[in-house]
């Protein structure tokens, strides 16, 4: 997990550092004009209503609530959410990272690259 650097209008970006981005890449950046975290699973832009993609979905909104200082998750688009409240980025990109990690093998699978 690492502080990224200049992340442009944000104030605040976690990055989660990996070989494997297309599977196991998870970032979480805050934005400035309202403090709203957006947290992206990169895996996710391949999957969309299928199965794999839908349970992936699921498993990220639940892992981000579970947050400490989370008030309220919504999907922002296919790859992020939204997040409100006070969590830390870190503790949203750890959270969203163990739900990739624990698919990381059907994300593989599913993708080829296995």
């Amino acid at each position: 997990m690492a502080l990224a650097g200049d992340e442009g209008d944000c104030d605040e970006a976690w990055e989660r550092l990996t070989g494997e981005p297309s599977v196991r890449g998870v970032d979480s950046s805050r934005w400035a004009d309202d403090g709203t975290w957006q947290v992206s699973i990169w895996a996710q832009e391949f999957f969309r209503g299928d199965p794999l993609g839908i349970e992936l979905r699921e498993r990220v909104v639940r892992a981000l609530e579970s947050v400490e200082g989370v008030i309220r998750v919504a999907e922002h688009d296919n790859e992020s959410w939204d997040v409100y409240g006070t969590p830390s980025g870190e503790g949203l990109t750890r959270s969203a990272a163990n739900v990739v990690d624990d698919l990381a093998g059907r994300l593989r699978q599913a993708l080829g690259l296995a």
